[in-house]
């Protein structure tokens, strides 16, 4: 069972703390549980409701009312308004309900909603990307049940893997190459199936080597093959690996080309890293740096 703070309901709900305390209190909404020690903690059932209150709240469904509906009604409510305001926000909220549920088959009909409307590429950087941005900071906390990170992980990747493949290869005439890879000891590689499928659909030609590449591997390819640019990750603290030194043989070693590399952390570089080397900080940056390609 996942336990949350009321910060993290904030985190996760968009709702002020302040809020929510007035809300219980006033309307006894949701109650907080409380450990030995007195400490107020809340669980995903708590969470769940909150979410589905913000939705509510606001599509401009006054407190006081939302407060007197009961668990079927306040479903059925939020189904009604799904249907008649369909929007971004709410498509977050509902893909945060999902993964606490650990339902496939609504977070799969959500998405697939999002793609019929607005395209998969629209769908990827203002659906889902937003979604993993809310909840990666309490992901990397170990706030979220690891089941629930596995289920929506897993699920979000099968998606990704086959809207790539789904993309024909026909390439613009400018094309250039990427290769993209995780630093051995790097695992999570949403990140990077996300720029896969930008690169793809932009046109370009991708070598895509995954997760965990040993370093001899990416001079290797980097060498025998026609690459215009690498893009890499980094999300862990690993213990005896140092990203920005890693950075700096990568631009030594790759002088000619340019290195783009993806981190949700501040990096520290102190002005030293080679001028060949850029910093995305989020999917939209890879957006915009593609868009600036031609």
């Amino acid at each position: 069972m996942a336990v949350y703070s009321i910060k993290d309901l904030e985190t996760l709900s968009g709702i002020k703390a302040h809020t929510i305390r007035i809300w219980e209190k006033r309307y006894s909404l949701i109650e907080p549980h409380r450990t030995t020690t007195n400490i107020r903690y809340y669980t995903d059932c708590e969470l769940k409701k909150i979410l589905n209150v913000a939705v509510l709240n606001n599509h401009g469904i006054k407190i006081s009312n939302i407060a007197k509906l009961n668990d079927s009604e306040l479903k059925d409510e939020i189904m009604r308004v799904s249907d008649a305001n369909p929007d971004l926000d709410h498509a977050i909220d509902s893909l945060l309900i999902a993964m606490i549920d650990i339902d496939e088959i609504r977070f799969s009909s959500i998405i697939a909603k999002s793609v019929s409307k607005k395209g998969f590429k629209d769908t990827l950087v203002e659906v889902i990307y937003p979604f993993l941005n809310r909840i990666g900071v309490m992901w990397q906390a170990g706030d979220v049940n690891p089941v629930q990170e596995h289920f929506v992980s897993n699920l979000i990747r099968q998606k990704i893997i086959a809207a790539v493949d789904g993309i024909s290869n026909g390439f613009r005439k400018d094309a250039q190459s990427f290769l993209l890879f995780l630093p051995e000891g790097e695992w999570h590689e949403i990140g990077l199936l996300f720029a896969s499928y930008l690169i793809k659909e932009a046109g370009h030609k991708l070598i895509y080597l995954g997760q965990s590449v040993p370093y001899s591997d990416v001079l290797a390819t980097g060498a025998t093959n026609h690459v215009d640019h690498l893009l890499l990750g980094g999300t862990t603290s690993q213990v005896e690996f140092n990203f920005i030194n890693y950075l700096k043989d990568l631009g030594s070693a790759f002088p000619d080309k340019k290195i783009l590399f993806f981190t949700r952390f501040k990096v520290d570089d102190s002005g030293q890293l080679q001028k060949n080397l850029h910093h995305l900080t989020s999917v939209p940056d890879l957006v915009e740096y593609l868009e600036k390609l031609g």
